[in-house]
């Protein structure tokens, strides 16, 4: 090859203006997530259900405590799901539209889990990343205080509080509230520790930033891939809880219901034949329960930094 000619092939690569972009993480992360059948099809579930939920009531003939009187004086008559009457779901033992109440239960598990689980984000994130870059004394008695919560049955506080003060939705989000935070700020606190001697968070020091600012800006942004994950994960987790607190008969209160609710009142007529008193519950119960799940293992799975 000639002098000229290799000249004119450097040229060409000096002058090539071409830009290779790389990914980020996050959308890395992403296209990991999607190439999750079950996570994905997970998340069209679950905006099925949310859908139901907002779109259902514009179908209800019946209003969540309407009772049907007809259906009750009819001997003869079950109660069984029928389109003709309106109740497409059937009616419960006490004559009310199925339909409507199983759409206010989901609502209320659904907004009891997601709540829960903002509750543990908020206070866990911040109790967990305030005593692992504190270390010392303050992180011994910090986490000395969770150990010994964590210590006491969660669901036996909840009993309790539901118990000696007023069944009503404060006081359910106030147990679930008290008791949602401890797990996460262990998992947040283990992290820091790990991320606080890091050569950002050094030089961050090095450079006059406060602690205050090193934890807002430099320790919890790294802590949104395990947040994000636990976060899902603890969405089921809260309304397994209050659906079992409900099905004791000490969660959501009438004219109010939930998934737990409708479900121990199916359980407990289901002798008479009345099977869809049971099933309908039940089966929203179960696809939001495995919904949620395999959405967090999806998470899970792209946001895992060993994978990346």
């Amino acid at each position: 090859m000639k002098p000229s000619e290799k000249m004119n092939d450097l040229a060409d690569v000096i002058t090539d203006t071409t830009v290779i972009q790389g990914r980020s993480l996050w959308r890395d992360a992403r296209l990991r997530f999607f190439r999750n059948k079950a996570a994905v099809t997970s998340v069209f579930t679950l905006l099925a259900v949310i859908l139901f939920i907002l779109i259902g009531p514009q179908f209800a003939v019946w209003s969540n405590e309407e009772i049907d009187w007809a259906i009750m004086a009819d001997i003869a008559g079950s109660g069984m799901p029928t389109v003709e009457n309106g109740h497409y779901f059937g009616v419960d033992s006490l004559g009310r539209d199925l339909f409507s109440r199983t759409i206010q239960a989901t609502r209320t598990s659904l907004l009891v889990g997601v709540i829960g689980a903002a509750v543990a984000l908020v206070i866990g994130t911040l109790y967990g990343t305030v005593s692992g870059f504190a270390g010392g004394w303050v992180d011994n008695a910090m986490m000395r205080s969770v150990d010994i919560l964590i210590a006491i049955p969660a669901t036996l506080i909840i009993i309790l509080l539901m118990v000696m003060f007023e069944r009503s939705f404060f006081m359910l989000f106030v147990g679930i509230g008290i008791v949602s935070w401890l797990s996460m700020s262990r998992i947040v606190r283990g992290q820091t520790l790990t991320l606080k001697n890091r050569e950002f968070v050094e030089a961050a020091r090095a450079a006059g930033v406060g602690p205050f600012t090193i934890i807002t800006r430099h320790i919890i942004p790294n802590l949104l891939g395990i947040v994000v994950v636990y976060a899902s994960l603890l969405v089921p987790e809260m309304i397994l809880t209050e659906s079992f607190i409900s099905f004791l008969g000490l969660g959501v209160q009438e004219p109010n219901t939930s998934l737990g609710a409708l479900i121990s009142e199916g359980a407990g007529t289901i002798s008479y034949g009345t099977l869809w008193q049971l099933m309908y519950p039940l089966f929203f119960f179960i696809i939001t329960i495995v919904s949620m799940f395999f959405i967090g293992d999806g998470l899970r799975d792209a946001l895992d930094p060993k994978d990346r």
